[in-house]
């Protein structure tokens, strides 16, 4: 608006050159589109210049002599609005000449832009202080906001957004330029100008704190300590950076090249774990964008919104609550910061919440010939039916027994010692492990196949026995216990290479219990190692 040379270019926005103006007009805004830029002027003689190349300017005739604020370029149109005049809004398709439009109201139209097949100015005064135009021609009235004074409207990333030098929130933003809402403004600044570039909005301001503030959605802001405490009036974006100038300071051009953060990355390795009607979620979180992660999303079976964590949680494992106990569940989850939500993650394995069984106790193992059989007391069903046991030896993997108890267990090697556990699975998964029991499966005992009274003093007893791999049989002991009791009356000794033996010294007409036992030694081994008894036969000595 003054001095000798009205007009400077760069093509970094540091380095200036000064060029000569085609009028000295109060030169107010300038665009460019079709392949020419054009000026416009609050005071002088033309009003508009254009040039091709920024340094070349020639003067052309402004449809009236009016206060023109702000022009753009859309949809092969340039328009120009006015803070005065009769018409107040006017049209060119080639910069140089110009047609008078009717504005919808006589408001203080301070700004204009074109986004989304739309052009949008907004007013510093006035009842409406928005308008909106298809074509620039024709113009309709809508409200704004909010009464302040807007100063500036831009249009980025599906929206448009303006900015006020008064007022309370001194920010409005809309999807289509007809419907407004209010939003707060990152300090009450004068502020004078937005623009969008690199996935940011970007204002600054005449007054204030701090005279700058930016947003990646037109919603929140963040206040920004300007180069210096300038009056700002106008920036703009091109080439990977921001330029704003003023008419006073020592420098009176600032730049930068603001990097927002990005969302963040999605999350990795999700592992559930399923509690009463919620689940624990550990993960691995991705990169947060530049941006600490202030909060996480989560979304149900892949499908539905997705729900912020409340109270936030920016941490793992994060907690998901209010799920129905036995329902099959997935979970997604995606991460905030204050660009927004992240990407999201690949869904958990299927869990199914609600309370798993108690533990099993009281094991009792009785071992058998390869084999173990485990009795046990079950524990509480945790509000579901047991739908299986399982049994684990040792350190090794569960394996699932069915409901059969007491639980038989195969496969066992012969003279190994086994620590075994036992757990209860319901529709929420497995329960907590028993405590370990012990078992030493052996082979099974001499089988008697004859016991008879032999004279009227003894009892002659024949028996089988197949003796187990890697042992060396020792011998066989034949006792005769008095009837139901463990008092041993007589016995007699039986040979390795025998299979009979005969009882004396017995009481005729009496009945006694005859059991054999077997004596073996283990490989390599010189002492007696295990012994195997048989079942009792029930015997009477003749009369």
């Amino acid at each position: 608006g003054g001095g000798t040379n009205r007009v400077m270019t760069s093509t970094d926005g540091v380095t200036w050159t000064k060029r000569t103006t085609a009028e000295s007009g109060a030169w107010n805004s300038v665009t460019y589109g079709n392949g020419v830029f054009v000026a416009v002027a609050y005071a002088g003689w033309s009003r508009v210049m254009t040039s091709t190349d920024g340094v070349t300017w020639t003067a052309r005739t402004a449809a009236d002599a009016n206060s023109w604020n702000s022009v753009t370029y859309g949809n092969g149109v340039f328009v120009a609005v006015a803070n005065s005049g009769s018409s107040r809004v006017m049209t060119s398709t080639d910069g140089v000449t110009w047609t008078a439009r009717s504005a919808a109201e006589a408001n203080s139209w301070n700004s204009v832009t074109y986004g989304n097949g739309v052009f949008v100015a907004v007013a510093y005064s006035g009842s409406s202080r928005v308008m909106t135009s298809t074509d620039g021609v024709t113009w309709t009235a809508r409200s704004a906001a909010a009464a302040n004074s807007w100063n500036s409207v831009t249009y980025g990333n599906g929206l448009f957004v303006a900015v006020a030098n008064s007022g309370w929130s001194r920010v409005m933003t809309s999807a289509d330029g007809v419907t407004w809402t209010a939003r707060t403004a990152a300090e009450a600044n004068g502020w004078n100008s937005v623009t969008f570039g690199n996935g940011v909005y970007v204002a600054v301001a005449s007054w204030g704190t701090d005279r700058v503030m930016t947003s990646t959605n037109g919603v929140t802001w963040t206040a920004r300590s300007a180069a210096e405490a300038n009056d700002w009036r106008s920036v703009t974006y091109g080439n990977g950076v921001f330029v704003a100038v003023s008419p006073d300071g020592s420098n009176r051009v600032m730049t930068s090249s603001l990097a927002e953060p990005a969302a963040p990355s999605a999350p990795t390795s999700l592992v559930a774990t399923a509690g009463v009607n919620s689940a624990s979620i550990a993960f691995t979180p991705g990169a947060d964008g530049g941006a600490s992660i202030t909060n996480y999303e989560y979304q149900l079976n892949g499908a539905g919104s997705w729900v912020a964590l409340s109270p936030a949680d920016g941490t793992s494992p994060v907690m998901i609550p209010g799920l129905t106990n036995f329902t099959s569940y997935t979970v997604k989850l995606r991460a905030v910061n204050t660009a927004g939500s992240g990407a999201e993650s690949v869904a958990t394995d299927s869990f199914t919440p609600g309370a798993v069984p108690s533990a099993p106790t009281s094991l009792i193992a009785t071992p058998g010939n390869g084999s173990a059989s485990i009795a046990f007391t079950a524990g509480a069903d945790g509000g579901a039916s047991i739908s299986k046991y399982q049994y684990r030896l040792g350190a090794g993997s569960w394996v699932d027994a069915g409901l059969t108890l007491p639980i038989a267990i195969t496969g066992l090697a012969n003279y190994s010692t086994y620590s075994i556990r036992v757990r209860a699975v319901n529709a929420a998964g497995p329960g907590a492990a028993s405590v370990a029991v012990n078992a030493r499966p052996k082979p099974t005992g001499p089988t008697i196949g004859v016991a008879y009274s032999s004279g009227k003093q003894g009892v002659q007893v024949g028996f089988a026995f197949n003796r187990p791999a890697g042992s060396t049989l020792v011998g066989f002991t034949v006792r005769a216990y008095a009837k139901g009791t463990t008092t041993v009356v007589s016995s007699c000794q039986a040979t390795p290479s025998s299979r009979s033996c005969y009882v004396a010294s017995l009481t005729s007409g009496t009945e006694y219990d005859i059991r054999v036992q077997a004596y073996l030694t283990l490989a390599g081994e010189t002492k007696v190692r295990d012994t195997f008894e048989s079942a009792t036969s029930r015997v009477r000595v003749n009369s």
